[in-house]
């Protein structure tokens, strides 16, 4: 049953703190420091701030009457480099400075030289004033007082959740509903509900992407302002979390999908889409297989006869589209190859295989053993090395397999026969040369025989 956010006795309002963004409004402003005369071959991607071939301690000339004044300048040591002098604390500093069809001189990339510039000193301001407020700013995060919530009680309660008037270190600037809304998402999320006790609890990883927030942004981490004009942070792209770059090498891996994030159901990342959906395991694993073990156990090749290609990705759009609503009855598909095809699909299109690249070689290692206890038992190790998602997934196919294989009279597949079949589908070889990958597809074989055939031992 949902909580609502008052109830909870661990939840305590974030208190925005405005020290970092007052910093940033005190950044100086970007002058631009316009040449007066023609310049022969200046660049067409630079305005009126080049100055051409001039030396630094003209430059620093230049620039002396004003702090945030810059100019560009082609190098002297290396022509055909150019240089952005920036003043900036009362000295000339110069950077590289590069074009690819956007300036650069890090990271970052700009549309203007202008908005480099205007990012650049923000940056410098804020890391020279507050640099030891900042390596600092990961202790007793407002991260640790929230837990999660699902999708739709958001609307509802988002209303609900206070943002104190005051912070610590002076009152936080007033921002538009829209982007108090945007940055609040994924906090509320997380902290209006506890995850169901019968919710299965995987672990995952965040999936954090450098982005750049529209209007004045916090981080969901540390609660402090996200400054600089473009890539202010990272936001993860399966929940949404917005926090800052450094802090998200200290998040914990929590990671709840938001299904709006989460817009496929094919190619998807396995646990993201289990915890997306609060499930044990894939929709489209369960479904198909219950279809399969309701209508098909003794239909003969079964898995091994390939249905009509366009039919079963006409089942991948509608388990994308669809979900678990997605109709793969008799009625719509008659031939059970369809839907064994749609199934072995799904399982190839996994961006991460159900036996994962990392467990690979123990698997492969533990296929060569030729004592067969010792080799059961280095299998055993190595499905310790799996996701718990893609360890409950891979149990549940086994155990489909061995009820297949007990129909063998029927449907003449035997464990050998699907060990053929499904060796390559769940098993990827990391990045290994043709050969090797060609040599591995015996032992492929030969841990998916062992993995049904000792499904009840190894799971």
């Amino acid at each position: 049953m949902a909580l609502n956010v008052f109830d909870h006795d661990e939840y305590r309002p974030p208190v925005w703190k405005s020290y970092l963004y007052q910093l940033q409004q005190e950044a100086p402003h970007p002058r631009r420091l316009t040449c007066t005369c023609e310049v022969d071959n200046r660049p067409k991607y630079y305005g009126r701030e080049y100055h051409g071939m001039i030396s630094r301690e003209e430059a620093d000339q230049l620039l002396s009457q004003a702090e945030g004044s810059y100019l560009i300048r082609e190098s002297q040591r290396q022509p055909g480099t150019y240089t952005l002098a920036l003043r900036f604390g009362n000295q000339t500093r110069n950077f590289r400075l590069y074009h690819d069809g956007k300036h650069f001189v890090g990271e970052k990339r700009f549309e203007s030289i202008h908005d480099l510039v205007t990012d650049g000193l923000i940056t410098l301001y804020i890391e020279t004033k507050a640099a030891e407020y900042i390596a600092k700013m990961t202790i007793n995060p407002i991260y640790e007082h929230v837990g999660y919530t699902t999708l739709n009680q958001e609307p509802t309660l988002k209303k609900h959740l206070p943002i104190s008037p005051e912070a610590p270190d002076g009152p936080v600037p007033v921002k538009d509903d829209h982007n108090t809304e945007e940055r609040l998402t994924s906090l509320v999320r997380r902290a209006t509900l506890r995850e169901s006790d019968l919710a299965p609890k995987y672990e995952k990883v965040h999936n954090f992407k450098v982005h750049t927030f529209r209007g004045p942004h916090w981080c969901e981490y540390c609660a402090n302002f996200m400054w600089g004009l473009i890539a202010q942070g990272v936001k993860c792209a399966d929940c949404g979390l917005n926090v800052h770059k450094q802090c998200s090498k200290v998040v914990p891996n929590d990671c709840q999908p938001d299904l709006r994030h989460v817009k496929k159901v094919y190619s998807c990342d396995l646990t993201t889409l289990v915890k997306a959906h609060n499930a044990k395991r894939p929709m489209v694993v369960d479904m198909c297989i219950q279809e399969i073990e309701a209508r098909g156990l003794q239909s003969e090749g079964l898995y091994r006869i390939s249905g009509f290609s366009e039919l079963i990705e006409d089942v991948k759009l509608a388990f994308d589209r669809d979900g678990e609503k997605a109709d793969i009855s008799s009625s719509a598909y008659e031939d059970i190859n369809i839907i064994t095809g749609a199934l072995k699909l799904y399982f190839r299109e996994l961006p991460i295989p159900l036996i994962t690249y990392d467990a690979y070689p123990r698997f492969i290692e533990a296929a060569k053993i030729t004592d067969a206890e010792k080799r059961l038992e280095s299998i055993h190790e190595a499905l310790r090395l799996l996701p718990p998602a893609h360890c409950e997934s891979l149990r549940y196919l086994m155990a489909h397999l061995k009820r297949v294989i007990q129909c063998e009279k029927e449907n003449l597949m035997s464990s050998e026969n699907l060990g053929i079949v499904f060796g390559p589908t769940l098993m990827r070889a990391p990045d290994l040369d043709a050969m090797t990958s060609l040599n591995d597809i015996r032992y492929q074989r030969q841990v998916v025989e062992t993995l049904i055939t000792n499904e009840d031992v190894l799971f």
